[in-house]
């Protein structure tokens, strides 16, 4: 794992990290004019203070995904076992598509191509072939539906095809910790059916799992930080000790018709601060 190359003090407000791509004037963003409860969805997308766009247009990369220390949760000392990541991209919309959320698009519909919007693996990781993949990184129905408990399988199999799952891409990847990750978007038919995924939150039924529980560390910093994410979108929570062999931790996130599940497994008790920045980074790719 990289150490961390920033040695400065933690700062009382959270400051941009410098842009990795060439300098160039970024054209005014449309509006983002969500509604009603959009309002929350619109509300977390934490642009000021983990990634900054370092030029415009697709294809421009976000800034360093090692952000200042005091700008995740948890994160103040300089062993705080953060990751590195590669740098993000911005996605390839289609000709004339609107971005999520702006004036023309309020539902928050993702018009990239869903792997794109996928969370990469940090370097140093290596692919978990765990995870069986079919081509550009989708994921099958079955396949991700053996993360839960076999009597949960059918009736969500069920909920799929009632509620317009339209297709799920995933990535996973083990740490040199022996940190296990994966990370799945599933893209809905419209943001209302993907309200009504419920295998993501404290009810999902996780195979070898016995509970999940708010994380209280990422509570905490959510009530003492604005720039923390919040909302009704983002849940973060871990499983509670005894815990057997392993623990497991879970994010979820909901941006228009994409939810996120982001699992994370260590033997032993696992860290929270790899999970809390996937979901940090996860957040800002949807966003």
């Amino acid at each position: 794992m990289t150490e961390q190359n920033t040695t400065a003090d933690p700062v009382e407000a959270p400051q941009a990290a410098a842009p990795v791509a060439p300098a160039a004037p970024a054209p005014p963003q449309a509006p983002v004019a969500p509604k009603d409860r959009r309002k929350l969805r619109a509300a977390v997308r934490w642009t000021a203070a983990v990634l900054v766009f370092g030029a415009a247009g697709a294809g421009a990369a976000f800034g360093t995904l090692r952000p200042e220390r005091t700008d995740v949760p948890g994160l103040s000392t300089l062993t705080d076992g953060r990751w590195t990541y590669p740098a993000l991209s911005k996605p390839t919309l289609p000709p004339g598509a609107a971005l999520p959320f702006a004036d023309d698009n309020p539902d928050g519909i993702h018009y990239a191509g869903l792997t794109q919007l996928l969370l990469p693996a940090p370097v140093g990781s290596t692919p978990d072939p765990g995870l069986k993949l079919e081509k550009d990184s989708v994921v099958g129905v079955d396949t991700f539906l053996e993360e839960y408990e076999s009597t949960a399988r059918e009736k969500m199999k069920q909920g799929f095809t009632e509620d317009g799952l339209r297709q799920i891409v995933g990535r996973a990847w083990t740490t040199p910790d022996g940190t296990r990750t994966r990370v799945y978007l599933l893209r809905f038919h419209s943001s209302q059916f993907a309200d009504l995924f419920t295998g993501c939150g404290a009810d999902m039924n996780l195979s070898g799992v016995n509970r999940i529980l708010p994380d209280d560390v990422w509570g905490k910093a959510r009530v003492a930080s604005s720039t923390v994410p919040a909302g009704d979108g983002i849940k973060v929570m871990e499983e509670p000790a005894p815990f057997g062999d392993e623990q497991t931790r879970v994010g979820c996130l909901q941006s228009g018709d994409v939810r996120a599940v982001i699992l994370q497994n260590h033997k032993g008790a696992t860290a929270t601060v790899p999970l809390h920045q996937a979901v940090i980074l996860q957040n800002q790719l949807l966003g």
